[in-house]
């Protein structure tokens, strides 16, 4: 678990003014027919180099929406995301896509691991698409396994790993190639309430092992108090939470 990790595939984005990710004034409105649902209503918000902060809300709130836009897989209304200072509303398609893999990591509640391929070769996956060759991203993968306490299950595939073992994987595939952010949407919502504890501990030890800052949208509030800081979306606004 104390195992540094290797060195960065690529230099990672320098965080302009110690902030690793600013929403200004983002909305997200859909259209429904003639009338339109108005999700998010001017977030405003920042995310501090080495932080760690929860999402909740209520169901419906738009916790994921707002994952997916400061992810960059979602464009807002209007307002801006800024990701280690660059404006993202600047980058064209191709652009975005490269910036996204370089610098933000996601993990999900469902693990979304490929089935055909073992532990090892998931993690490998993103890392290569990202331009490492094969030796260097089997050897990271293995450290990161390693990390979580899964060298000996690294060959096995998905549906010979538990629930718990399987979102081990899913996070570090989520931090394979080191990004600036961590992004997790109730990560350890699908699992009983002791493996949702450990695989909580080992995200939080990773994510202040390597300094990546991390968004987690949650509804334990038992996990969030264990954060820097809780954020509440409700009503398409976010406020500061105290636990």
């Amino acid at each position: 678990m104390n195992e540094p990790l290797m060195p960065p595939p690529a230099p990672r984005q320098a965080g302009k003014d110690g902030k690793a990710l600013v929403l200004e004034g983002v909305t997200r409105v859909f259209g429904m027919g003639d009338q339109s649902l108005r999700v998010l209503r001017g977030i405003d918000m920042t995310l501090n180099e080495g932080q760690i902060v929860a999402l909740v809300g209520p169901s419906g709130a738009g916790k994921s929406t707002l994952l997916h836009i400061a992810g960059l897989l979602e464009q807002p209304t209007s307002g801006k995301v800024l990701v280690g200072g660059r404006n993202c509303a600047e980058l064209g398609d191709g652009e975005r896509t490269r910036f996204r893999q370089r610098t933000i990591g996601f993990v999900y509640q469902f693990h979304h691991l490929l089935p055909e391929f073992s532990a090892r070769e998931n993690v490998m996956i993103p890392q290569m698409i990202a331009g490492l060759s094969r030796r260097e991203a089997r050897e990271r993968a293995d450290q990161l396994l390693n990390m979580v306490g899964l060298s000996e299950r690294a060959s096995h595939r998905p549906a010979r790993l538990s629930g718990g073992e399987q979102q081990r994987v899913a996070i570090v595939r989520g931090i394979a190639n080191v990004p600036r952010v961590l992004l997790a949407d109730e990560p350890t919502g699908n699992l009983d309430p002791q493996t949702a504890a450990d695989v909580f501990a080992q995200l939080t030890h990773i994510v202040r092992g390597t300094g990546l800052s991390a968004l987690i949208a949650t509804h334990n509030l038992d996990l969030a108090a264990q954060m820097d800081r809780v954020v509440e979306l409700r009503d398409g606004r976010l406020v500061e939470r105290t636990l």
